[in-house]
């Protein structure tokens, strides 16, 4: 809903907003979309609108800027402390040299976001990070596929009369820096990152920054030095199951999607070289990995417990690939892994890609 001319008075978080961004645009109008129809009179949009600077600098990009997921107008919500849902995203997209207009695919990317938050009330935060399912600009053979989230460089979070807003800016990023993240830390990846992404702003046609050996190298010291913040993996191939022989006794066989399989390996290592748990999550079980000098195995209802030796760890980690195929584990006889292929499918549902 853009705003009106009677309403600007009580409009007082979307108010805080603008001045935040008249500190850096000062007599910029921004472009501005609203939306028809609101969303809580069923319109489709969680948004109430987005507005788009145009920047030439550091290089020439659109800077978006959502409007609606804090609280716009006079306080609802019950959280004194912050507006709304705390944030506002912002979205740094290098700019085309033909480019007139910004494009449609971000305000409708931005608005999907939103979608989510509205529907599951998750929020984000700095560090977060996910997966898009496929490039972030529909359509294209991009080869940014996630996102992670960032304080945006230029909007300090402010205090408005409805609570706190921060602003997190979306930074788009490739699958295989998302790999990396989960190895290690979203906040240090980026890090890394930030001195080949000015302000992280969104390149559409860049590769991987992890053919760059400088930043690979500095990105597995990290880890190494520091272990894998990631706690919980989800895998929707993974499932176990236990079976008992009349003179074996009871042995598991553990089966894994190929897609992340080399992902999970390493995160394994990072987590239990540094005595850590990690949590793989299935579509109906999930298995909960420890560290233990003793290893040992344990059922608790739908879980599977596993207690592993930094030895057992290195060894998963060395057989995880992505490939299709069976192993029984040397140090520890009774735990079998099954490596399933998958389907990469496109929105939809369409099979894109058969890793394994």
């Amino acid at each position: 809903m853009c705003k009106k001319d009677n309403e600007e008075v009580q409009a007082i978080g979307w108010q805080a907003i603008d001045d935040a961004l008249e500190k850096i645009y000062e007599n910029q109008e921004p472009k501005h979309y609203g939306t028809m129809i609101p969303y809580f009179l069923g319109g489709n949009d969680p948004l109430e609108g987005i507005s788009v600077y145009e920047r030439k600098d550091p290089i020439p990009h659109w800077h978006f800027v959502t409007y609606g997921f804090s609280e716009l107008y006079e306080k609802e919500w019950k959280d004194a402390d912050y507006s709304g849902y705390g944030f506002e995203l912002t979205f740094r997209l290098q700019k085309e040299a033909s480019d007139t207009e910004p494009p449609k695919w971000a305000l409708n990317f931005l608005q999907n976001i939103a979608r989510y938050v509205f529907s599951t009330g998750n929020y984000f935060a700095a560090g977060h990070y996910l997966n898009a399912n496929g490039p972030i600009a529909a359509g294209t053979d991009s080869l940014i596929g996630s996102i992670a989230f960032v304080e945006d460089p230029e909007l300090s979070a402010i205090d408005t009369q409805n609570g706190r807003v921060e602003f997190l800016q979306i930074v788009g990023i490739t699958v295989d820096e998302e790999d990396a993240i989960k190895c290690w830390n979203s906040t240090e990846v980026l890090n890394v990152f930030s001195q080949y992404m000015p302000l992280y702003i969104t390149d559409l046609n860049r590769a991987s920054l992890l053919n760059n050996e400088e930043i690979k190298t500095l990105i597995g010291k990290g880890a190494e030095k520091d272990g894998s913040s990631t706690g919980t993996l989800f895998n929707d191939k993974l499932s176990w199951k236990e079976s008992k022989g009349l003179f074996t006794g009871k042995s598991y066989e553990i089966t894994i999607g190929a897609h992340q399989a080399e992902t999970i390996g390493k995160v394994l290592k990072g987590r239990i070289l540094k005595e850590r748990e990690l949590t793989l999550i299935g579509k109906e079980s999930n298995i909960i990995i420890n560290y233990s000098k003793e290893p040992s195995v344990k059922v608790n209802e739908n879980n599977l417990e596993l207690m592993i030796s930094e030895e057992t760890a290195l060894e998963i980690a060395l057989q995880l690939i992505p490939k299709e195929k069976n192993f029984t584990l040397n140090t520890m006889k009774k735990v079998k892994f099954k490596i399933e292929k998958t389907e990469i499918r496109d929105q939809d549902g369409n099979i894109v890609q058969v890793i394994g």
